[in-house]
């Protein structure tokens, strides 16, 4: 699937132009995330109560990106909770609402589920674009491998026939959130701080980023004195609501000081010596430590930073894959990717690394990782390859 996105490639077209412009009755998009912006456009769909409860919950769990991070199974989860019986068949049709919002291609779980999105938006009577379709749907695995031939041959195409297909493909966009979350100057206050106290790392809820919540002490004493009539039945009801959702956020603030203890206590190499010191870590090792829920650390970690001495860092920075060595200790690939840059930092300005030089370097120290790995790390710290990087020598 990695191959299937490094495939497409971004071209500005007018249709494209004309798609990403959603500026519907002068909403101005610069100024939202894009999670506000999907809630936005959500208050003006016409759905019921429950289904705004599961839009609000999966429009959590859609990255900066705009792919889907948590699974049906999941959000059930979280669901039950708030909703009872509500079925797999109904987060999915509500998923599928939130799909047809701007921008398009928004709430896929992957790359193919994006672009298909994007397709299906498209005129339906192109052939082309049908051709697309079919390409994207049942042939994607062949497109990574720039396999033409055998394209040609499923598809039944000639050369200049799928050359056209692919350039209708090349005109979508594979991360549709970044349309918002690139548009805007972000302002970050931390949620937590990290700071180093009596040779410890001490981890504390910043209290400035936190609201403000009470119940006015006076009336609550006269909702408790006042008699049973309807209307006090009805303030009552409201004072329990109003304790309960001060409990909760005061939970939800415990929750975030631990699991952002965890986190350090994981991760206590990479305050001491940067990111090649950083550790492989996953959210079910957070989950597992705390006794709770995969789900309920993303949940936690999502869109919330922690300022350490190093930098301020969206608590989902801290997590990464693991990369076994030679010796079988295992390394995070965001450490990986820290000695690449390393590496490409201090090559030759007349000889740059190539990816099966880099390949070779970190299996000297014993980290064998495959040279379209090295590709896709070098491609996500936005290094171009080394043909690009030579520079003349005067």
């Amino acid at each position: 699937e990695d191959n299937f996105e490094n495939t497409i490639t971004n071209k500005k077209t007018n249709s494209e132009n004309q798609s990403t412009g959603f500026d519907i009755e002068g909403e101005d998009c610069s100024y939202k995330t894009l999670q506000e912006h999907l809630r936005w456009q959500l208050n003006l769909t016409p759905i019921s109560d429950n289904d705004k409860v599961i839009a609000e919950i999966i429009v959590d769990s859609i990255n900066d990106n705009g792919y889907l991070e948590s699974t049906i199974e999941n959000i059930l989860e979280t669901l039950g909770n708030e909703l009872e019986d509500i079925g797999y068949e109904e987060v999915e049709a509500v998923l599928k609402i939130i799909q047809s919002l701007e921008p398009i291609g928004i709430g896929a779980r992957n790359p193919k589920e994006c672009l298909l999105i994007q397709l299906k938006q498209l005129d339906q009577d192109d052939q082309k674009v049908q051709k697309a379709i079919e390409l994207v749907d049942g042939y994607s695995d062949i497109l990574a491998q720039h396999d033409y031939t055998k394209l040609m041959k499923k598809l039944k195409l000639t050369e200049e026939e799928l050359e056209k297909i692919i350039n209708v493909i090349q005109t979508l966009n594979k991360y549709p959130g970044s349309q918002i979350s690139n548009a805007r100057t972000e302002y970050i206050i931390p949620d937590v701080n990290v700071e180093r106290e009596n040779n410890k790392w001490v981890v504390k809820i910043n209290k400035g980023a936190l609201p403000v919540l009470r119940v006015n002490s006076e009336y609550k004493k006269m909702i408790k004195r006042a008699d049973n009539s309807a209307d006090n039945q009805t303030l009552k009801s409201h004072l329990q609501e109003a304790d309960w959702l001060i409990k909760s956020l005061q939970h939800r603030s415990e929750t975030l000081l631990n699991v952002s203890a965890c986190i350090v206590e994981h991760q206590s190499d990479f305050l001491e010596h940067g990111e090649e010191a950083m550790k492989p870590l996953v959210l079910q090792d957070i989950a597992d430590a705390l006794d709770l829920h995969e789900s309920t650390i993303s949940r936690a970690t999502t869109r919330k930073y922690m300022h350490t001495p190093r930098g301020t860092y969206e608590l989902k920075y801290f997590f990464s894959s693991h990369v076994s060595a030679d010796n079988g200790n295992t390394h995070s690939s965001k450490a990986i990717q820290a000695l690449i840059k390393k590496m490409i930092d201090n090559e030759m300005p007349n000889k740059p690394l190539s990816d099966n030089k880099i390949m070779g370097l970190l299996k000297e120290k014993g980290i064998k990782v495959a040279r379209r790995t090295i590709a896709k790390y070098r491609e996500a710290m936005t290094i171009p390859p080394s043909n690009e990087r030579k520079r003349l020598i005067k």
